[in-house]
């Protein structure tokens, strides 16, 4: 008969690969405060946290959905609403006092100019200092910006493509042709703001 070893039962959150200890055991081992920003299927979730043993304490949020407020009415997950969440959230810690911040993707593996670093684009564009590896992880200015989204959807003007792509801008009566356009308006509310 074999020996058989007790099967080691992991915490909840490692089984449903929502935390990976051994990073975050690294970022509060720093001693900083954590940049952390979640994607859902619909929206972009930022937050500077600070560790506390008793539970992290959250000293500014933004949500992707407060850009409707700016008069962001497209999509809350894509490149542009990355950023400007990003750029939001900067602005937002700048305003409340925070120096600086270490950046805590979660279970994400970032990529070189994905979603990810085009939110981190914005965090470091609204002045708050975030140590990254360099300028080359970012998106380009016209994937930030939207105008690729822009350039698509004049391409398939008049096409029956063009109401399959972008119905739900048309349903709610937004031009995606402009959209790069709104995002340069709103950067430019956001950054004018203190």
């Amino acid at each position: 008969m074999a020996n058989k070893k007790p099967r080691t039962v992991l915490f909840r959150r490692k089984r449903e690969q929502k935390t990976d200890y051994e990073s975050r055991l690294k970022l509060l081992l720093s001693k900083q405060l954590r940049l952390v920003v979640r994607f859902t299927n619909s929206r972009v979730i930022a937050q500077i946290v600070e560790f506390h043993t008793t539970g992290d304490k959250v000293l500014a949020a933004v949500d992707s959905t407060s850009l409707k407020d700016l008069g962001w009415n497209y999509s809350q997950k894509n490149f542009p609403a990355a950023y400007l969440t990003g750029l939001l959230l900067g602005k937002t810690a700048k305003a409340k006092g925070i120096k600086q911040a270490i950046f805590d993707a979660g279970s994400i593996s970032p990529l070189k100019k994905s979603k990810v670093y085009a939110f981190l684009k914005g965090v470091v564009d609204s002045g708050l200092p975030v140590p990254h590896e360099g300028k080359d992880i970012f998106p380009n200015e016209d994937h930030l910006s939207g105008k690729h989204i822009s350039t698509y959807a004049q391409s398939l003007k008049g096409k029956k493509e063009y109401e399959q792509r972008f119905g739900q801008y048309l349903k709610n009566n937004n031009n995606p042709e402009k959209m790069s356009e709104t995002f340069v308006a709103i950067k430019n509310k956001i950054l004018g703001s203190k």
